[in-house]
């Protein structure tokens, strides 16, 4: 992909210093600029580099003043950073906008199939599947039979979404990630061993959701496992059987929560938290990284800390004493030898 600085301006609407009709094919830090990338600065601490910058164009502010000459074309604009942010996702866009369906993929007869789809390499679509318009189907991604995934939904390379499974519209999944693998549920049979018991829901993940890598979303027992409307999940993820997770809410790497929990609307969750069974988290709960927690939050808008977890300002205050416990303990000690004299 080859741009000019003149159609970069014009995208951006901004003002060229220099030679417009410098071209560029792709982007870069600029600190690490070279002849043909484009950068931006917007933070003056990186303000040095724009004099040695090997970048063919530098996105700056209009009210940016030079102190020495640049060798860079400037494209002058409002604000630089938001102009490179508009850059980098017109720039995806691009890159992304794959068409086209492979001879090496597989899509059966029964499939019904939309508009202008991607299918790569070693795709595999099975019986009476649904594909909307505009669908991204990367290489070695397996859609097992009765699914549906929605317009402009993406999928990369090597995504296994087991039977029955529905993906709404304008989804992303990454790569290796698996949507309805069983859920953990075994029960007593006999003193040789545990029974599965067979995991016969599905998945629903609704429009605008965002699934990170290898992460591992478990069918429901009965009925469905649930990501509400704008879900984002980082990467390495475990949703188990019969969950639902509310409507924006936001969880980090390593989340794991057990089956039949549900989860509120616009809830956070950092990193390595874990969540038990059979829970109720309440809308806009904010859990921070490596918390557990044990029991139902009821209470809108809580924080919680610790693990098991309770309020933060609780656990912050707790915790300087079990900082302190050691000293805490000595001092204890002294005071019931002396009252021993």
């Amino acid at each position: 992909m080859k741009f000019s600085a003149q159609q970069i301006a014009g995208l951006l609407n901004g003002e060229i210093e220099g030679d417009d009709s410098v071209s560029v094919t792709k982007l870069a830090k600029i600190e690490e600029g070279e002849p043909g990338s484009i950068s931006f600065l917007g933070n003056p601490l990186y303000t040095q580099y724009i004099y040695n910058t090997k970048a063919s164009i530098v996105i700056v502010n209009k009210d940016f003043e030079l102190t020495a000459p640049v060798s860079a074309t400037l494209i002058r604009v409002e604000s630089a950073q938001s102009a490179f942010g508009k850059l980098l996702e017109l720039y995806n866009q691009v890159k992304l906008n794959k068409v086209g369906i492979s001879k090496l993929s597989f899509i059966a007869d029964s499939a019904k199939v939309g508009e202008n789809i991607y299918a790569g390499e070693f795709s595999f679509v099975g019986e009476n599947v649904k594909i909307g318009n505009n669908v991204k189907i990367y290489p070695q991604v397996y859609i097992g039979d009765n699914s549906s995934i929605g317009d402009n939904t993406t999928l990369f390379s090597g995504v296994k979404i087991y039977s029955e499974t529905i993906i709404g519209k304008d989804c992303i999944i990454h790569s290796g990630t698996v949507i309805g693998s069983d859920g953990f549920r075994f029960a007593p049979e006999n003193p040789e061993g545990m029974k599965k018991i067979a995991q016969i829901g599905n998945v629903i993940i609704e429009d605008d959701v965002e699934i990170g890598a290898n992460c591992a979303i478990d069918r429901a027992t009965l009925g469905s496992t649930i990501l509400r409307k704008g879900v984002k999940f980082d990467n390495l993820i475990h949703i188990a059987h019969n969950v639902e997770v509310g409507e924006n809410s936001f969880l980090a790497a390593c989340n794991v929560v057990a089956g039949s929990t549900k989860i509120g609307k616009s809830c956070m969750f950092s990193g390595q938290v874990g969540i038990v069974g059979h829970l109720q988290i309440a809308d806009n709960t904010v859990v921070t990284a490596q918390s557990g927690i044990s029991k139902s939050i009821t209470k809108t808008g809580q924080v919680i800390s610790g693990s098991p977890g309770f309020e933060a300002a609780k656990y912050r205050k707790a915790f300087i004493h079990f900082r302190n416990l050691e000293s805490i303990v000595q001092r204890i000690d002294h005071l019931e030898k002396e009252n021993k004299k």
